[in-house]
């Protein structure tokens, strides 16, 4: 993120979920359950995420904040690096969330001078050349129109049982743009946790607090848990694959990827795909929005289903001889969506119907995949939000080069876990990213 701005995929719309299930030439077992952290290691932290898919579209965690420690709901997003939360310092523009303003003090702001405040504002960790600036003043827009504006502060952050209570930086925010700011916000703030310095999970990397290592999963009826740390992450069964770096962005990339609608090749150039918990949709470039729309309308051509254009909920939808309650109802008549990886030959992302659909309270089947050029993304194709987000990911320090540096790597489950009930834990996927040096 230059110039203390970043872009962001869709803050405070109704999310996609995809159930991301991994397939591995080599793999042909379930994946585990994770393992239980231990209460006496030091290096991780575990949070129950709350929050759905339909209707509400977003998921957060609650993160205890400042001495003495009060809540904050933060929205999880992996799509930029800064963590911040609305401000009374005092509040030019604040919307009324769940909880009350946090109220900084003096002692609290973090100066221009310091390499975080550098960070946030030139991707690099270099002190600004004029020692004398004052406090780290900061300004981050996303791609909905939403916006926050404020000052870099630090306080104490209460990360569960197993780690201290560390100093961490993060953005006092006095001035909130919301897309819809006659609608109450649902969270506080923003939970960072890009690959740039700045993220939550960066600052407690540098400080040996956990392993640069984070990981969520979603329950299939909503809610998960989020966790810092690498004691939950599977031993075997994965399958990891480079990460790649899309310009100087703090994205979580798998580079390129060729798409697939069963087992046809929609015969698009490859595109680069981001994986981003703060996306509201998933977001195909033009080519392969048009490529997969027609495959799709090709097949139902032949189907009962009849294409509904007074439907609100999504661009694109469908109805039955009679209303749908879920997607049980409707999967038999499309395909399963595949993503096979340049970078990782040997994997296969296939994204089954349950996990692109979305039933509206209408009835109807909406395609929650949307056209990313009439919302202005960059990225040709950007399956953002949901790729993972019914799953795990994490990012450790996996691997090397052949200079010795670390190897940025993204793990893949070997096969989708389809859960036996609607138990929380019952998840039903897992997507790994495992974070280097960079």
């Amino acid at each position: 993120m230059g110039g203390g701005k970043a872009a962001r995929r869709g803050l405070l719309f109704a999310s996609l979920v995809f159930a991301a299930a991994i397939s591995s030439v080599s793999a042909a077992v379930t994946t585990p359950s994770p393992k239980k952290a231990k209460a006496s290691d030091a290096s991780s932290a575990v949070f129950p995420i709350h929050g759905d898919v339909y209707p509400h579209g977003l998921y957060y965690v609650e993160m205890n904040i400042g001495d003495p420690p009060k809540p904050y709901f933060l929205d999880v997003d992996t799509g930029s690096d800064l963590t911040w939360i609305q401000c009374d310092a005092p509040c030019v523009r604040c919307s009324k969330g769940p909880h009350p303003w946090y109220r900084p003090k003096r002692t609290n702001l973090v100066p221009c001078k310091n390499p975080l405040c550098a960070a946030l504002h030139s991707g690099t960790a270099a002190p600004p050349a004029d020692q004398n600036c004052g406090q780290c003043d900061y300004e981050i827009e996303y791609a909905d129109r939403g916006s926050s504006l404020g000052v870099l502060v630090a306080d104490a952050f209460s990360l569960g049982r197993t780690l201290a209570r560390p100093i961490l930086a993060f953005g006092c925010g006095y001035n909130r743009q919301l897309t819809s700011p006659n609608i109450p916000a649902l969270t506080d703030g923003v939970l960072g946790l890009g690959t740039g310095k700045v993220s939550v999970l960066s600052q407690l990397s540098d400080r040996g607090a956990t392993k640069n290592v984070v990981g969520h999963c979603f329950s299939a009826k909503g809610g998960g848990y989020l966790f810092f740390g690498d004691d939950l992450v599977p031993s075997s069964r994965m399958t990891w694959a480079p990460m790649s770096r899309i310009g100087s962005r703090n994205y979580y990339s798998l580079g390129s990827a060729n798409l697939q609608w069963g087992t046809r090749s929609l015969g698009v150039n490859q595109k680069e795909v981001v994986l981003d918990t703060g996306s509201t949709y998933t977001y195909f470039g033009f080519q392969p929005y048009q490529a997969l729309l027609s495959a799709v309308k090709s097949d139902l051509s032949k189907t009962p289903l009849k294409e509904v254009f007074d439907d609100p909920s999504l661009a694109v939808c469908w109805r039955g001889q009679k209303p749908f309650k879920s997607v049980n109802d409707v999967k038999q008549y499309f395909k399963t969506l595949a993503l096979s990886f340049v970078n990782a030959k040997r994997t296969l992302l296939e994204v089954p119907p349950e996990n692109y659909l979305i039933i509206t309270k209408h009835g109807n089947a909406c395609l929650g995949i949307l056209n990313g050029t009439e919302v202005g993304l960059e990225i040709s194709m950007s399956s953002e939000t949901s790729l993972c987000k019914t799953s795990w990911w994490f990012t450790t320090t996996r691997g090397s080069r052949s200079d010795g540096s670390v190897q940025p790597v993204i793990g893949l489950p070997s096969l989708e876990l389809l859960p036996p009930h609607d138990d929380l834990l019952a998840f039903t996927s897992m997507c790994v990213y495992q974070k280097g040096d960079s």
